[in-house]
This record gives C-alpha cells, sequence and structure tokens, in this order.
C-alpha cells in the first residue's frame, strides 16, 4: 500500500483557488489528484529476485570450471572434482540464496522505486490516471468537458486527461508546458504551487478551446484530492 502524507490546509486551499480561477474563463470542469505513488511495483521486485537467481545459472553454465573451483575452495579444497549431485545442490542453494536476498532487500521501497524502470513507471501512472479519470471526471459534465490533473510524487510524474469534448479538440502535446511547469515546482518542494501553476497554465488552454458559456454550472468539486 502507498504510504500516506498530508498536504496542510494552506496547499489545498492555493490547488482550490487555482481551479476556481481557471474555471471562470472555461466550461471545462477541472479534478486535481495527488498521490504518494501510483503503485507499490512489487512484481518489479520479483522480477529482479527471479533474473538473479537465473544468472547464477547462467554464469555456472558459461563458466563451470570456475564454478566447479570455487565450490572446492569453499568446502575446503580436498576434493579435485565434485559428484554432479553436490554441484547441483550448490548450484540451487545458490540460486535460493541470491532469490531471497535480491527478493527481501527489493522489499525496501526506496530500493524497489530505484530499480524500477521508468518506462514501467510512466506506462504505471498513466494507468492510474485513467482509472481516476473514469471515476472522478468521465462522463460527469453534461457537456463531457470533464479534465483531470494527476500528480504522482514518488514516480516524478504528472499526467493530464481530458473528457471527449476536451480531447477531441486539444491534442495531449498542447499540455507540456503545463506538465512541464508542475514538475518543476514539485521537484523544488513546492507541490501545491506547482499544481496552482499548472491549472493556470492548462486554464488558458481551456479558455480557448472551451470557453464560459451563459449557463455552466460547477459540477465537480474544485477541491484537492489527496490518495
Amino acid at each position: 500500500m502507498a504510504q500516506r502524507f498530508s498536504m496542510s490546509e494552506e496547499d489545498h486551499l492555493i490547488v482550490t483557488q487555482a481551479v476556481a480561477r481557471a474555471e471562470e474563463h472555461t466550461d471545462a470542469e477541472i479534478v486535481t489528484i495527488v498521490a504518494r505513488r501510483s503503485d507499490a511495483y512489487h512484481d518489479v521486485g520479483l522480477h529482479w529476485a527471479i533474473l538473479s537467481a537465473f544468472l547464477v545459472l547462467g554464469i555456472a553454465a558459461a563458466f563451470p570450471d570456475y564454478y566447479q573451483e570455487a565450490i572446492i575452495w569453499l568446502t575446503g579444497g580436498w576434493s579435485h572434482e565434485l559428484p554432479v549431485q553436490t554441484l547441483l545442490l550448490f548450484l540451487l542453494g545458490n540460486m535460493l540464496l541470491k532469490f531471497l536476498a535480491v527478493r527481501y532487500l527489493l522489499a525496501i521501497t526506496a530500493l524497489r522505486m530505484w530499480f524500477t524502470p521508468g518506462s514501467t513507471k510512466s506506462r504505471r501512472v498513466r494507468r492510474k490516471a485513467l482509472q481516476l479519470f473514469r471515476t472522478a471526471a468521465e462522463s460527469r459534465t453534461a457537456r463531457l468537458t470533464g479534465m483531470l490533473l494527476y500528480l504522482s510524487l514518488d514516480e516524478h510524474r504528472a499526467e493530464i486527461v481530458a473528457d471527449e469534448a476536451i480531447a477531441s479538440k486539444v491534442p495531449p502535446e498542447v499540455w507540456g508546458e503545463a506538465m512541464a511547469a508542475l514538475i518543476g515546482e514539485v521537484r523544488e518542494g513546492r507541490i501545491a504551487q506547482g499544481m496552482a501553476l499548472a491549472i493556470e497554465k492548462a486554464g488558458i488552454v481551456l479558455a480557448e478551446h472551451c470557453p464560459r458559456s451563459s449557463t455552466n454550472p460547477n459540477e465537480l468539486p474544485d477541491r484537492l484530492i489527496e490518495l
């Protein structure tokens, strides 16, 4: 489970006010969510543990004489050649030892995150953003103008997901400036300020492509959601 964190009331107010200001000029409804992380990545730790075990097998297959000599040295150096059964038992034990060592080492969240490939983090963050968007914003506005700004802190990644009326007019790359502004502030520890700046820049885009109409109720809450 992701470790919980808490943003201050002032942080929440900064984001809420930024959403309210942006929505004054657009029919879009902006939902903001920030999470500690998007996935536990336990499967990544398991994959590294399996790889380390097979690496032992690979080394033994590539350098059988060296491997056997190393075992003979460990057992006192009295034998010139090990029985096949003894060699296989040592090989199995070494594989199990490496598997368990890496598995338990990567149970430490910080190490597991460090060993998780960036492409895997990007996919998981995107998947989580889509899941949250379907729950919190998709098709929940009369004109299909919902938009989610999602920040996942441990992965250092953010996503913008927009409903049909917005996505049909605004290509994903248009949100790049808002994303860059958000990540730049978060990197300095200013999470709320980064969210607010991204909302401001996204609001300019939304006002251009989805301007405010005369009848535009506030259909989704402006408040920041923490996960």
